[in-house]
């Protein structure tokens, strides 16, 4: 019953999840799932000890636990690479004669007169 009546009164703060997939409270971050980048989760807190405990969705559904950000480890790890299908820009497409073309074909056009 006390475990329960515990559940009940810990506090929710909502943290925008960053880019790199990291959250912030109280000056600490904390990792949360990659794929939750640029939504609003929850942060779980022990009002007491101020102790993020877990990390719930919009819908009040649990994630999981919170996990401190680690630097030193984090300074190492692999990024994940953008799709380059995307990121590729598409190859200019010809319309017509460039600047160059154009200087070239008036030079040409009037020493023939």
């Amino acid at each position: 019953m006390a475990a329960k009546l515990d559940l009940l009164f810990r506090h929710r703060v909502s943290r925008l999840v960053r880019k790199d997939g990291t959250v912030s409270y109280h000056g600490k971050r904390f990792e949360v799932p990659f794929e939750l980048s640029g939504q609003t989760v929850s942060l779980v807190v022990d009002p007491h000890t101020e102790v993020v405990i877990g990390v719930e969705d919009e819908e009040g559904k649990a994630i999981g636990a919170a996990t401190p950000l680690d630097a030193l480890a984090n300074a190492t790890r692999r990024r994940r690479q953008p799709d380059p299908a995307n990121t590729d820009p598409a190859p200019p497409t010809k319309s017509g004669p460039n600047l160059i073309e154009l200087i070239y074909q008036q030079y040409y056009d009037c020493k023939g007169e």
